[in-house]
């Protein structure tokens, strides 16, 4: 049987077996033993699943993921998400729909710390949901804001997802880092405006909190101190990795020990059962991806021994259509599969094929991460498998429904994709900060 066509069958069969509930991290590394062993023999299968373990672990980019995490979790133990909340709620008092502005910044700085979507959903569904239900929001516009605000830690570094991709790319952890900074902070303000014109022209779906009205410039100018930490965080992470000082290995180290420092002097981390937390949340993070990492490299190895990438690329350029065509196609395979699909297993499974297509196409290879980070962000919250509304619905409880949730998304994901047009034709918002360091 000719390699290109097992490639095919390994796709199916892959597909098929996670429709029926295999795990995706055992179905990658099932279906890609399976293909090897058929076409190079069971003897170099295993050799080569041997070599994928030692060169998945020992990658400089996979190093990051523990110490970012771990960073995130001490954050996270370390009440740094509460005191950034706070302070924003003061510093957006009297801003039409200030509870969900203040928790779309939030957590967009919050990201600074966690880089995770579903961290930052979570520990902001906690905070900000009952202080919107206490002011009388309407329920969907506030779970819909919360959930979406959380999406904003996959594009602020450190983004787990972006080291994600800077695994089945190759492309530097720095230099994706960096590209994310100023298409999130846009992403923000644009989640910012259409909260504040729909608070603005419907004043019953976002009244003001009570407090509000006893808010000074003076109080606002106090409130930024509660920013100090986040602030130190981002400097050393953002600055470090822009002007060369620090690695991404070395961001992440100092960070982690920056965020522990600071939860220890502030209280929270001077208990032992907190910095278990942290660990035991890390330990099983980092256990979950690598183990994904592992599986989804040994299956690209697999296709490339199929020379199905190849063959897709050299078809696709000779295709008599526009690239622009091919690309609209390959969103259009995202959203498609990020409906169905978590968007992790979306990216291992797709970004081994498409992304060497993309490049042969001429498309700048970061500028392409960050667009497909910001469809990242829409399969979060997509039904039905948005992970993100899910996680809110649990933590909400009165009752909340993923219906609720999902009611509320659209004009969100809306924003995503005027944000997606605003890449498409300003590429140097993701390009310019990469192309400085």
């Amino acid at each position: 049987m000719d390699f290109t066509v097992v490639g095919g069958l390994g796709i199916v069969l892959l597909l098929t077996l996670l429709f029926l509930g295999l795990p995706i991290g055992i179905t990658f590394l099932l279906v890609g033993l399976g293909g090897i062993t058929y076409l190079l023999g069971p003897v170099a299968a295993i050799s080569l699943l041997g070599e994928t373990l030692y060169s998945a672990i020992s990658n400089p980019a996979v190093l990051v993921i523990p110490l970012f995490m771990l960073m995130g979790a001490f954050g996270t133990e370390g009440g740094f998400a509460k005191r950034t909340y706070d302070a924003m709620h003061v510093i957006a008092a009297r801003v039409p729909g200030s509870l969900a502005v203040a928790t779309s910044f939030g957590s967009a700085l919050f990201g600074a710390v966690s880089g995770s979507t579903l961290a930052s959903t979570v520990v902001f569904g906690k905070m900000a949901y009952p202080e919107m239900k206490k002011a009388g929001y309407d329920r969907p516009f506030a779970l819909a804001s919360i959930a979406t605000a959380g999406t904003l830690a996959c594009m602020i570094p450190p983004s787990s997802m972006f080291v994600l991709f800077a695994v089945f790319t190759n492309l530097s952890v720095g230099k994706l880092f960096m590209a994310g900074v100023l298409p999130g902070i846009v992403l923000a303000i644009v989640f910012a405006v259409y909260i504040i014109l729909r608070a603005k022209y419907s004043p019953a779906m976002a009244p003001a909190a009570e407090f509000e009205k006893d808010v000074t410039l003076i109080t606002r100018l106090k409130a930024v101190r509660g920013l100090w930490e986040i602030g130190i965080l981002g400097f050393i992470i953002i600055g470090g990795l822009y002007t060369g000082l620090l690695t991404p290995v070395g961001a992440g180290a100092c960070g982690a020990l920056v965020a522990f420092l600071i939860g220890f002097f502030r209280g929270p981390l001077r208990r032992i059962s907190p910095i278990l937390n942290a660990l035991r949340d890390t330990a099983n993070g980092c256990a979950m991806l690598l183990f994904l990492i592992v599986g989804a490299i040994y299956f690209s190895r697999f296709l490339t021994i199929s020379r199905l990438p190849m063959e897709l690329a050299s078809f696709l350029q000779s295709w008599e259509v526009h690239s622009h065509f091919v690309l609209a196609a390959i969103f259009a395979l995202w959203i498609f599969l990020g409906m169905i699909m978590t968007q992790v297993a979306v990216f291992v499974l797709t970004l081994p094929v498409l992304f060497p297509v993309v490049v042969a196409l001429g498309y700048d290879p970061i500028w392409f991460c960050v667009v497909a980070m910001v469809f990242n962000e829409i399969a979060a919250i997509s039904p039905p498998v948005g992970l993100n509304v899910f996680a809110l619905s649990g933590i909400a409880g009165d009752g909340t429904s993923i219906d609720e949730i999902f009611k509320g998304v659209w004009p969100f994901i809306i924003c995503c994709l005027f944000v997606v047009i605003l890449l498409f034709f300003m590429p140097w918002l993701a390009t310019w900060l990469p192309s400085r360091m």
